[in-house]
């Protein structure tokens, strides 16, 4: 039956394709009630679309951890996820692998879309031998598809050689019945969606209700949004009413009865179409008479039924063993199960090909030349098949299933889907799979397979145990919407440890009530005699304390927690609290002396890694940025398999550590990067330190809108009370008020650490420094006391650890008060220490402001000649770091002392050329390239798709004024800065090796 009307839709639909082959992705909406025909009106846009990644939804399978994924990225590993097109769809070769969450799934799609697009053609090195001239091997500047708007693209026309890789294609990725698909997936496709940047991709979601609660909603927001198409489809008009009925045999259906079906069927085409099938001409005479109620659609169910029970006993056994398997399968396997159904005579009577045919034949299972899977039509189909088979058939299938099958996972399933009622020997089975994968971090199939051996637990005590665990693991995967509700369903088991210890869990927005339920597990557990809950009780308790700033307890809980069972403790952060801990109390050296050699981050088990992760933040704390950043950068590109969490606090770490050493680009990108992670997982409060650190950046830029939105983010979260939302709050608000020179406003924002600080571990050098800027504040306002009653703890445990870092911030806003005071003498002294202190610290923004105050100091004293110095040094490192505010106030200091507000051409020269030239995210793009990584590899340094980088190029070549990758790598090398004297530079992320 040709298909009917929707020119409309078509026509929108058709605009899209056409924008994202010219490299602009779209993103498509086509939403509708069940039936009104969403699928049919992509199968006929799909039609002779070539390269189409397709996965539906399910009801049944709703709750089955990335299993439209595995759709769209091809189940058996192929990377055959076509779909309804026809075409030879393009995915994922780790087909059926296991992803630690949604992100780490995320990155798995887009690769596949980058391979789809045929990304894989362009070069990512110089190659001028076989090109015969000089110029890039990427093909961003080749296509002036991928040219930013407003900008041209480099001529090609001496390009199109023979050796030219083929064209770029378009892809498109679809997925029917969104309503039904599983969380983890859907989180993963928003995550890929996100970072289509300049992409030949059109990502069509098909759903019933766009306002649908089952719709995750980071991805309602991405095709609701105003620069998405939404495709909204009604009921067909009365005229297409009457050419659908033409075009399935139904002759004679005048306007006056289309318009009664229409005012019967709201122009439903499923209800039309069961209609007419079922009741044929016989319509025509309901229809014709005006007091007579046509007949209502038979339910789906029954029409699907009718066409199975015509089907010989083979199609019926191939098409029930298909239903059992799910919504799609290989010809083989199908017929493989079928054999439970179907006596010996009836399966050597008949053969898959020919049972397959008939099933096809009879609408209830569908096949493409090329596609290795057979699949239903709809997923009513596969629900209307699977759900009368009657319970022993059923079972029966689902054996004869686990006995085909291959994974261990799919087995147990269909076990599982089998057994008439409890089964502790198959509950125990699942159950120590799910342990199995919860070890190794698979979060999501751990709680699969816990939640069914919940089911088959023979005793309340089994049931509860497995329960608990698998709610913990999906906690853990980041698939546990409604906390409360959980939280109210397990307050209803048999008190004990595990129990409260996941109360506890579920509690830490409410410290005290956190604190008193993980007490009551730990006095309900043993350790020796159950260490794994032993351990995650501790590592609780460690994240508790943390989450106050209690440095030490979090160290020791820690420390227990890893002597219990180091492997097992539920969280990947277990070494890094400890870490930071032990640092936080006043140990970070002795705690990095007393690290052992680690191996280079890609080389690192999980274990390592994470105390990779420690020894970069504590070599940050110490002042040690080269090492900092070398080693929070390999773990940033090393830990793409893990969870979300762990990647968020990495990002951050590398941004804190970028931001100290004067990489502020590279500190926008991670912090952004960060957050971004944080938000695709709904888990924004894990990045509130990344939020001030955020602010803090962009504050130092000049950029104080952008500065006060990341900062009255923090302050909601402030609201409630807590420890770190506390201080993460006050230090944005706070930054943001010195870099608008408020010292006012930073004495508002600062008040409330006052009373933190007695407990001494916010005031431990080199960890939050804010005792300088507070008292900095104090005496610009003239308030002397509070000023040395802010400072003068801090330098006495700044001098007790010999940090230097700290004793320079102490020694700036010593001479500042000292200043204030008139004691000139006192003042000259404390800036003459802070400048032997400055010898030894990394970091220049530190720097920058200690000669500006003194220099400002000097020139109020009328050593122009001397504050001349001190301001030029401080002009010139503010000038490298682009920092506005402050630079303009050393100008001022300048031109007070005469020397002209602004300095010659060739003093201000760094600020416009080469790298300042390029946005953060440019620059990010093009140092990994200068360090030697290829395209893909920076894609996934930056967790964005191949092509976004190649449109990154695109617009960086011609800024810079290269040609070529080689080119790119010395502009860069000569426009930096490089390292001052007896200043070693600190290696980018994924350009050396940690040692």
């Amino acid at each position: 039956m040709e298909f009917v009307g929707r020119t409309d839709g078509l026509a929108l639909l058709a605009a899209a394709r056409e924008r994202a082959r010219a490299g602009h992705p779209q993103r498509v909406l086509v939403e509708g009630p069940a039936g009104i025909g969403k699928t049919a009106l992509v199968r006929r846009f799909l039609r002779d679309d070539t390269h189409v990644l397709y996965g539906a939804g399910e009801e049944a399978e709703s709750e089955l951890a990335f299993g439209v994924l595995e759709q769209l990225l091809g189940r058996d590993g192929t990377g055959d996820g076509s779909g309804p097109g026809g075409g030879n769809g393009t995915g994922s070769r780790a087909g059926g692998r296991r992803w630690a969450d949604a992100h780490a799934a995320g990155a798995a799609l887009l690769e596949a879309l980058d391979e789809a697009q045929g990304a894989g053609c362009a070069p990512d090195s110089d190659d001028r031998a076989t090109r015969g001239h000089d110029t890039p091997r990427t093909s961003a500047p080749d296509d002036p598809g991928l040219s930013a708007p407003g900008t041209s693209a480099p001529d090609t026309s001496a390009r199109n050689t023979p050796d030219t890789p083929a064209p770029y294609t378009h892809v498109t990725l679809v997925l029917d019945d969104a309503q039904w698909a599983d969380h983890l997936s859907l989180q993963a496709l928003t995550f890929a969606v996100r970072r289509l940047r300049a992409d030949r991709v059109l990502v069509l979601v098909v759903v019933r209700d766009a306002e649908d609660t089952r719709l995750a909603e980071g991805l309602r927001r991405l095709f609701t949004a105003d620069d998405a198409v939404r495709v909204r489809l009604d009921g067909l008009g009365p005229a297409e009413l009457a050419e659908l009925g033409g075009g399935m045999g139904v002759r004679g259906l005048t306007a006056q009865a289309a318009a009664r079906l229409h005012a019967h069927t709201a122009g439903n085409p499923l209800h039309v179409k069961a209609l007419l099938e079922q009741e044929g001409s016989g319509l025509l005479e309901a229809l014709g008479e005006p007091g007579v109620t046509p007949p209502a659609p038979k339910s789906f169910t029954a029409l699907v039924l009718a066409k199975l029970a015509a089907c010989s006993p083979a199609a019926d056994a191939l098409v029930c063993a298909a239903a059992v398997l799910g919504t799609h399968c290989t010809p083989a396997d199908a017929w493989e199960v079928a054999g439970a159904d179907l006596l010996d005579e009836e399966r050597r009577a008949a053969d898959v090909l020919t049972a397959l045919e008939e099933a096809v034949h009879t609408g209830l299972l569908t096949e493409s030349p090329g596609d290795p899977l057979i699949r239903f039509p709809h997923p009513l189909v596969h629900a209307a098949v699977y759900h009368q088979l009657g319970p022993s058939r059923r079972a029966a299938l689902h054996l004869s299933a686990a006995r085909t099958v291959r994974d261990q996972a799919p087995r147990l399933r269909h076990r599982a889907l089998a057994a008439a009622g409890p089964d502790p020997d198959l509950a125990a089975e699942l159950a120590a799979l799910g342990r199995k994968f919860a070890a190794e971090g698979a979060w999501a199939n751990a709680a699969g397979q816990l939640t069914a051996a919940a089911r088959l637990g023979p005793e309340p005590a089994a049931y509860e145990q497995y329960t608990l665990e698998a709610v913990e693991c999906a906690l853990l995967a980041g698939d546990v919407p409604d906390m409360g509700e959980v939280a109210q369903r397990i307050a209803q088991f048999t008190p004990g440890g595990w129990r409260s210890y996941l109360l506890g869990r579920l509690s830490l927005f409410d410290l005290d009530r956190a604190e008193a339920l993980l007490a009551d597990a730990w006095h309900r557990c043993d350790p020796a005699a159950e260490p794994v809950l032993g351990a995650r009780i501790a590592g609780q308790f460690a994240a508790l304390h943390g989450s106050m700033s209690h440095g030490a307890e979090m160290a020791e809980w820690a420390d227990l927690a890893i002597r219990l069972a180091p492997d097992d403790t539920a969280t990947d952060m277990i070494r890094v609290l400890r870490l930071t801990g032990l640092a936080m109390s006043g140990r970070a050296p002795q705690t990095l002396a007393e690290l052992a050699p680690l191996p280079d981050p890609a080389l690192a088990t999980p274990a390592q890694l994470e105390e990779l992760l420690g020894r970069g933040t504590l070599r940050e704390w110490t002042g040690d940025l080269t090492g900092a950043v070398r080693d929070l950068g390999g773990v940033f590109g090393a830990c793409h398999g893990r969870a979300a969490s762990f990647r968020v606090v990495a990002a951050t770490a590398l941004a804190s550590a970028e931001y100290r050493a004067g990489r502020w680009d590279d500190a926008i990108v991670h912090t952004d990067l960060a957050l971004s992670l944080a938000a695709d997982t709904d888990q924004p409060h894990i990045a509130l330190y990344c939020r001030m650190l955020a602010a803090q950046v962009h504050a130092v830029r000049g950029a104080f809108a952008k500065a006060q939105a990341h900062a009255r983010v923090a302050r909601v979260y402030a609201a409630g009370g807590h420890v770190n939302p506390t201080l993460w709050a006050a230090l944005a608000e706070a930054h943001l008020a010195r870099a608008q020179g408020r010292p006012e406003e930073v004495l508002a924002a600062l008040g409330p650490l006052l009373a933190l600080a007695p407990r001494g571990d916010l005031e431990e050098p080199g960890t939050v420094p804010w005792a300088d800027l507070l008292a900095e504040a104090w005496a610009a306002l003239g308030d002397e006391k509070h000023a040395v009653q802010a400072l003068a703890p801090y330098e006495v445990l700044a001098t007790q650890r010999g940090h230097h870092g700290a004793l320079l911030a102490a020694a700036r806003a010593r001479g500042t008060l000292e200043a204030a005071r008139g004691d000139t003498v006192a003042a000259e002294r404390a800036f003459r220490s802070g400048l032997k202190h400055a010898a030894h610290v990394e970091a220049p923004f530190d720097r920058a402001l200690l000669h500006l105050a003194y220099g400002g100091f000097l020139r109020r004293a009328g050593r122009r000649t001397r504050a001349g110095e001190q301001l030029r040094t401080a002009r010139d490192l503010l000038v490298r770091l682009d920092a506005p505010p402050d630079l303009g106030r050393c100008e001022r200091e300048l031109a007070a002392c005469g020397l002209g507000p602004a300095g010659s051409a060739p003093e201000r020269e760094p600020r416009t050329r080469g790298a300042a030239l390029l946005t953060p995210q440019e620059l990010a793009v093009a140092r990994l390239v200068a360090s030697g990584l290829t395209n893909r590899q920076v894609a996934r340094e930056l967790v964005i798709s191949v092509k976004t980088v190649e449109y990154h190029l695109g617009r960086i070549f011609p800024k810079l004024g290269v040609d070529s990758r080689t080119r790119l790598t010395a502009a860069l090398a000569a426009d930096e800065p490089g390292p001052e004297p007896g200043r070693p530079e600190p290696r980018r992320p994924g350009s050396g090796r940690a040692p």
